[in-house]
């Protein structure tokens, strides 16, 4: 399966990629740093154009260029796009933002853990879920 990590501090996305890799599935992990990169990725537009769509996105939530909730907001309102889960991942766990996340068509959403180990273990589990537990729909 094809994730879209879209996280803007590299020490973040270096240890997300670390613990997907060694998580057990066979998943390829795509890296952008912030939301105008992520929606050309998902447009495939520029240097995006033959990227393949994602079976999931992790997506932070404070992001430069284009933040987070705006870029999950254009993806569940794209057609070609919405049926691709997506988990918040980020360091807020204020009830508002949850709210307005789910509100916005978040699929779940997961505090990032301050512990090095308990990230690791956050994002493995986000893994074996959606990689191995969820049935995701075939998209033509």
């Amino acid at each position: 399966m094809e994730i879209l990590l879209i996280e803007d501090n590299p020490d973040h996305a270096e240890l997300t990629q670390r613990a997907l890799a060694d998580g057990g599935t066979a998943s390829r992990v795509r890296w952008v740093r912030d939301g105008a990169e992520a929606l050309d990725y998902l447009g495939r537009r520029g240097r995006w154009a033959t990227a393949p769509r994602p079976g999931l996105i992790l997506l932070d939530r404070r992001l430069p260029t284009i933040g987070g909730d705006e870029v999950l907001r254009r993806i569940k309102a794209d057609p070609t796009l919405r049926s691709i889960p997506v988990v918040m991942l980020t360091t807020t766990d204020r009830p508002e933002e949850v709210r307005q996340a789910y509100e916005a068509g978040v699929n779940s959403f997961v505090t990032k853990p301050v512990r090095f180990q308990d990230f690791v273990e956050r994002v493995r589990q986000i893994q074996r879920y959606w990689v191995l537990t969820n049935q995701l729909p075939r998209v033509p």
